[in-house]
């Protein structure tokens, strides 16, 4: 009799599950066709589909192909990069540790991490954690700081310290991937393991999140997984892409991969209040916090004349919208070659996950749109048609665009300095290093894992080819008073950046510097020559001023542009310094005898 009622329940249980699928199909009732029309408009090689209903994943649909070339179908285990929807769970994690006491969202974060430097005391004291996960710091995006860097996460966390507002603290929103590489890095310190080992334990392992990996490696361990395509400039030819691969030191901000089936468990637990299984997985307390409003965003596409999307704001990790009457929780996550889309609708208990393989970032808004609309048995807004149009006119503007690019170039001018003048490394503290090197009188711009040909454009100016998968860079060279190539200027993510040449690293060995320390005599006069921490020459005064090597027993200063000091040097030994700046030259004794 048990036997009988067991099987019973199981074939209800199946009836309602086969019931809700059945529903959610009606739904979706011309959707297969749209999408078709989607993916030839847009020229996408493939999308991902899941729908999660009431705590359960009830549609799974791959459209093109996970693998354009081999023709590979996309499944629920596909992996791809969520990018940025990695954000989210960084928030979350991060509310973990204010659930239980070792962080607060709004007391400054250097209260819990005295570790933490930003540019000036004044952030120091006052940013607090939900500043940094809601990117109102005031503080843009520096993405070339990581792009293809092998900048370990600690070293991108020290690289704060660099950065200049653009803005006021708490006066906008100014997207910033740095500073969630950085709140992942504080979870680090606080617990004393890694993020990645801190998300398996506490959130991918209870939420059986048994596929979702940390890297691009490890995801080309497995079998079903996506291949980045992109179309080739200014035609309509699909090609395949290089993954981006250097994501550890950036990690918090954008490493996560996973699949439809996953991410239904983390979905699932998000509209059920952190519960998943029936279990309390994520505290309720976070769940809240990362969704209320912590900054208000600009109605982007009501300026365009589109009123279906309205009020944006911003939380932690994820943003909440008004779509036609109905709140919509969301985050794009954007990579090259992939772009995915998470959401819900709190109140309609239903969520989506969309994943588009190719470079239109606005098409996994305008799927998204529109399966919520089948859903809610709203019209169907044409939002494909609407980024159809965007796109194509993008697409004009920049052809014309860089069809004017040696407009403005000055004929016949020739470079001040010979050429191996504006080779070397050139360093910016919170960039890093560019190296210009020469290969058969070629220049080439080397940074990190970002090699481009160089040209001569005009006078100092050198610019590198325009590429379409990792830029273009314009240097304009400049000189120092002593008439030298010493640094160059060039533009990057939203402002000018200044790299110097950078001095050969023996020039500032401790045992090389020790040899220039000692008392200077100078009339009645004496100069302190000090090293300090090793590696730091300094006259001391008020304030002491730092030398900064140039060249074998040549130093500058910050302070002054046109001020060196020369070591002089007899017999291998230094017997005098010389300065010189634009009032003339002045040799200043070493005083050996002890007085």
């Amino acid at each position: 009799m048990k036997t009988k009622i067991l099987l019973i329940f199981l074939c209800l249980v199946g009836n309602m599950a086969f019931a809700q699928d059945a529903d959610i199909q009606k739904k979706l009732k011309g959707f297969d066709r749209e999408m078709a029309k989607a993916l030839k408009d847009w020229n996408m090689p493939g999308v991902g589909v899941g729908i999660v209903k009431d705590g359960k994943l009830v549609f799974v649909k791959g459209y093109g192909y996970r693998d354009y070339e081999k023709k590979l179908p996309i499944t629920a285990n596909t992996l791809f990069p969520i990018a940025s929807n990695t954000k989210l769970f960084t928030a979350t994690a991060v509310g973990f540790l204010v659930n239980e006491g070792k962080l607060d969202w709004d007391k400054p974060i250097k209260t819990y991490v005295p570790a933490i430097q930003f540019y000036n005391n004044e952030l120091n004291n006052t940013i607090t954690i939900r500043d940094m996960l809601a990117h109102r710091t005031g503080v843009t995006r520096h993405d070339l700081i990581w792009f293809k860097s092998t900048f370990t996460r600690n070293e991108l966390f020290e690289k704060l310290k660099y950065l200049e507002p653009a803005q006021s603290l708490r006066q906008g929103f100014l997207y910033n991937n740095l500073m969630y590489a950085a709140s992942g890095h504080i979870i680090e310190i606080i617990e004393g393991k890694t993020w990645e080992s801190y998300l398996k334990e506490r959130i991918f392992g209870p939420l059986k999140m048994n596929s979702t990996v940390f890297s691009i490696g490890d995801m080309k361990k497995q079998q079903d997984i996506f291949v980045p395509f992109n179309e080739k400039r200014d035609t309509d030819v699909l090609y395949q892409i290089p993954y981006l691969e250097e994501t550890e030191g950036l990690g918090p901000a954008g490493s996560v991969i996973s699949n439809i089936n996953d991410l239904s468990h983390w979905l699932s637990a998000l509209m059920n209040k952190g519960i998943f299984e029936g279990k309390q997985v994520i505290p309720e307390a976070v769940v809240k916090a990362t969704m209320e409003p912590s900054i208000v965003l600009k109605n982007g596409l009501l300026d365009q004349g589109f009123m279906e999307v309205l009020n944006p704001v911003y939380g932690m990790g994820r943003q909440s919208v008004s779509y036609r009457g109905h709140q919509l929780v969301l985050h794009g996550g954007d990579l090259p070659g992939i772009h995915s889309q998470i959401s819900y609708m709190p109140q309609d208990n239903v969520g989506v996950i969309v994943f588009v393989i190719g470079d239109h970032s606005f098409s996994y808004n305008s799927i998204t749109y529109n399966i919520y609309e089948h859903l809610l048995g709203l019209s169907v807004t044409p939002w494909t048609e609407r980024g159809i149009k965007n796109r194509d006119a993008a697409k004009k503007l920049g052809k014309e665009g860089r069809a004017k690019a040696m407009e403005g170039q000055v004929k016949n001018t020739k470079p001040s300095h010979p050429l191996a003048d504006y080779m070397g490394d050139f360093e910016n503290d919170a960039y890093g290093i560019i190296n210009i090197s020469q290969k058969d009188g070629q220049l080439f711009f080397t940074k990190y894992k970002i090699q481009l040909p160089m040209h001569h454009f005009h006078y100092d100016r050198f610019d590198t080819v325009n590429d379409e998968e990792l830029g273009f860079y314009s240097l304009n060279y400049q000189t120092n008073p002593q008439g030298e190539i010493d640094r160059f200027v060039v533009s990057m993510d939203e402002g000018e950046v200044t790299f110097a040449k950078k001095a050969d690293a023996g020039l500032s060995n401790e045992e090389t510097l020790k040899q220039y320390t000692g008392t200077y005599k100078i009339g009645t006069s004496k100069i302190e020559v000090v090293l300090k921490n090793k590696n730091h020459l300094f006259i001391t005064g008020s304030p002491d001023l730092e030398l900064i090597p140039y060249k074998p027993h040549l130093f500058k200063t910050k302070e002054y542009a046109d001020f060196t000091i020369e070591f002089i040097l007899e017999n291998g030994k230094v017997t005098a310094m010389k300065q010189k700046d634009g009032t003339g030259e002045y040799e200043i004794k070493k005083d050996d005898s002890g007085k």
